[in-house]
C-alpha cells in the first residue's frame, strides 16, 4: 500500500501574536528613550534617567505608568519632525512601603525635560488621579522649564499644575524633588507643595537666571550661587531638605513619606514600637541648664523622648533658632515644634515664626498631633526686625496653632517669656495639655528686666542701686517666678519630672487620640500674609 504524504501547508498568520510583537517593541523604545548618548550624558552629570529615579523611589516592580505611548501633535520649528514617546515624562503610580503613591518625573533626555501641551496633559492627569484615589504626589523635577517652540500652549500647562497644586493642598501630601534645573514659572509648582527636597551641585531653582540678572542688575553670580540646594536650605528657606546625592535624597522621601497619611481623612500609620513608653531618661536631667542663661541643643531633648532616639528635622538650615521635626512617640507620628537655644537663645524672628506657622499648618491639615517645648526669652527685638513685619510674620504662627484642632501638647522646659511664650501653644489659645519641667519660669519678662522696670525709680534712688536691684530681682523671682506659681493658676495642668517626659507625652497622646473638634462654619480663614 503506497503512503500519501500531505503537501506542506505554511502556519495560517496570526495577527494578534504580530501584533503584541509591535507592540512589546514600541514600549520597548518608549522604556529605552532616545539615543544611549542621551542617556551616558546625563549620567556623566551625575544625575540618573527619570526611570532610575522612579526605580529607587517606589517599592520594586510596582510601578504602573500611565501614557507611555503619549506624543506631541505640535508643528513648526522641526517638532512635526521629532515626536518621542512619553513626551519627556513619564507618570505613574506604584508603592512606597506598600501604601500607593502617585509620581512624575521629567525626562530631561528629551526636550530637556520642557514642558509642553502633551506633556502637561500626562501631569494633569496624574494628579487628578492623585487627588481621586488620596495618595501623596511626589515629583521628580529635571526640566528647561516650558517649550518654547509650543508658545503659549506650554505655559497654560503650567497653570494646570499651579491650580491642581493647589486644589491638592491640604488634601494629600506633595512632595517636590529638585533633581536637575528649575527655572521660570516652573518653579512656582514647588513652591506651592508641602515639602521640597533638592540635591547639590545638580538642581537649582530661580525665577530669573544669571545671565538675567547680569543683564538687568549688573550683578554676576553662578548658578548654584543664585539658586542652589544651599542657597535654598539656608537662605531663601525653599528647600526644606539638602541632599548630597540622588539616591540619598529619594531614601530621605520614603522615610518621610512612612511617617505621613495618604490623605486628609486618614490618621498617620502606627507602626509597632518596641522602645517601652515609660522609658526613664536620666540624661534630660543633664542636657537642659538650670540657668536660663546658658546655651544647649534642642535636638538631644527631641532625640531623647522620640521612639528609638529617630526624628527627620524639616528645614534644620533655616530659621535654626526654631527646629520643626517629625518624630514617633509610642509608635504614632507627632510633629515636633521646639524652641533651640543653641541659636540666636532661641528667641521668635521673622524666619522663625513662619517656619514654624507653615509646620504647624501642615501638621493640622494631615492630622499629625503637635508636641511643643517651650524655652524662648521673647521675640527678637530691633528695627529690621519692626520693620521687616515682626508683628504680621508672628501672628502667622500665633493663627497657625490657635487654628490647629488636632492633639496639641506643651511642655515648657524652662523659660518662656512674654508673648512668644503665648505663641507657644499656651494653654490660653487652645493647647490640650501643658506641662513643665521643674525650674520653669513663665513670666511677662525675665526677672532682671521686670526688676528695672517695676523698681526703676526705687533703683535710682539708691544709694546702692546695683544692691536694691539685685534685692529687688529677688522678689520678682520669689513672687512671680517660681516653678509652681503656673500650675497654681491652671496655667500648666502639671509639673512633671523630665526624666518622665516620655512617658507622660506618650499616655497624653494615646488620650487624645480620638480627638474631635471642629471649627466655626466659613469658607477660610483670612490669616495674616
Amino acid at each position: 500500500m503506497t503512503t500519501v504524504t500531505p503537501p506542506t501547508v505554511d502556519a495560517p498568520a496570526n495577527p494578534a501574536r504580530d501584533g503584541l510583537t509591535e507592540l512589546e517593541q514600541i514600549k520597548e523604545a518608549a522604556r529605552q528613550g532616545p539615543d544611549p548618548a542621551a542617556t551616558e550624558r546625563q549620567h556623566a552629570k551625575g544625575k540618573l534617567t527619570a526611570r532610575e529615579r522612579i526605580d529607587l523611589l517606589l517599592d520594586p516592580d510596582s510601578f504602573h505608568e500611565v501614557e507611555p505611548l503619549r506624543r506631541h501633535r505640535a508643528t513648526g520649528f522641526g517638532l512635526e519632525h521629532k515626536r518621542p514617546y512619553t513626551d519627556g515624562v513619564v507618570t505613574g503610580w506604584g508603592t512606597v512601603h506598600g501604601r500607593t503613591v502617585f509620581v512624575y518625573a521629567h525626562d530631561f533626555r528629551i526636550f530637556g525635560g520642557a514642558l509642553g501641551e502633551a506633556h502637561a496633559t500626562k501631569i494633569h492627569k496624574i494628579m487628578d488621579m492623585a487627588i481621586a484615589a488620596g495618595a501623596p504626589l511626589v515629583s521628580l523635577n529635571d526640566g528647561a522649564g516650558a517649550r518654547i517652540q509650543e508658545g503659549v500652549s506650554a505655559l497654560a500647562g503650567y497653570g494646570g499644575i499651579f491650580e491642581r497644586n493647589t486644589r491638592a493642598s491640604g488634601v494629600i501630601p506633595q512632595i517636590s524633588v529638585m533633581l536637575g534645573p528649575c527655572a521660570g514659572g516652573a518653579a512656582y509648582s514647588p513652591a506651592l507643595t508641602d515639602f521640597v527636597f533638592m540635591v547639590r551641585t545638580t538642581s537649582q531653582m530661580f525665577i530669573t537666571g544669571p545671565d538675567v540678572v547680569q543683564a538687568v542688575t549688573g550683578e554676576r553670580i553662578t548658578h548654584d550661587g543664585l539658586g542652589g540646594a544651599d542657597v535654598h536650605g539656608e537662605t531663601s528657606g525653599v528647600a526644606h531638605f539638602v541632599h548630597d546625592d540622588e539616591r540619598a535624597c529619594l531614601e530621605d522621601v520614603r522615610y518621610l513619606l512612612s511617617l505621613l497619611p495618604s490623605n486628609n481623612r486618614e490618621l498617620p500609620p502606627r507602626v509597632p514600637c518596641d522602645d517601652p513608653k515609660d522609658r526613664t531618661s536620666e540624661a534630660l536631667l543633664e542636657i537642659v541648664p538650670a540657668d536660663p542663661g546658658r546655651s544647649y541643643d534642642v535636638r538631644a531633648v527631641v532625640e531623647e523622648i522620640a521612639d528609638h532616639g529617630e526624628y527627620v528635622e524639616v528645614h534644620p538650615g533655616w530659621a535654626r533658632n526654631v527646629v520643626c521635626a517629625f518624630a514617633r512617640l509610642g509608635g504614632e507620628t507627632v510633629g515636633v515644634v521646639a524652641n533651640q537655644p543653641a541659636a540666636f537663645a532661641g528667641v521668635l524672628d521673622i524666619h522663625a515664626s513662619e517656619k514654624a506657622a507653615r509646620f504647624v499648618t501642615f501638621c493640622d491639615s494631615f492630622n499629625i498631633p503637635i508636641v511643643t517645648l517651650v524655652d524662648v526669652p521673647g521675640f527678637l527685638p530691633g528695627v529690621d526686625q519692626e520693620h521687616g513685619g515682626i508683628i504680621r510674620h508672628g501672628a502667622k504662627l500665633l493663627y497657625a496653632y490657635c487654628n490647629a484642632t488636632v492633639p496639641r501638647i506643651s511642655v515648657v522646659l524652662r523659660k518662656a517669656y512674654g508673648g512668644a511664650y503665648i505663641v507657644m501653644d499656651s494653654r490660653s489659645i487652645g493647647a490640650d495639655l501643658a506641662f513643665a519641667w521643674p525650674g520653669n519660669e513663665i513670666a511677662v519678662m525675665g526677672a532682671e528686666g521686670a526688676a528695672n522696670v517695676i523698681f526703676r525709680r526705687e533703683i535710682q534712688a539708691a544709694d546702692d542701686p546695683e544692691a536694691v536691684r539685685q534685692q529687688k530681682i529677688k522678689e520678682y523671682k520669689a513672687q512671680l517666678m517660681h516653678p509652681y506659681y503656673a500650675a497654681e493658676r491652671g496655667l500648666v495642668d502639671d509639673v512633671i519630672d523630665p526624666r518622665h517626659t516620655r512617658r507622660t507625652l506618650v499616655d497624653a497622646l494615646a488620650m487624645l487620640r480620638e480627638k474631635h473638634a471642629d471649627l466655626p462654619s466659613r469658607k477660610h480663614g483670612n490669616p495674616p500674609q
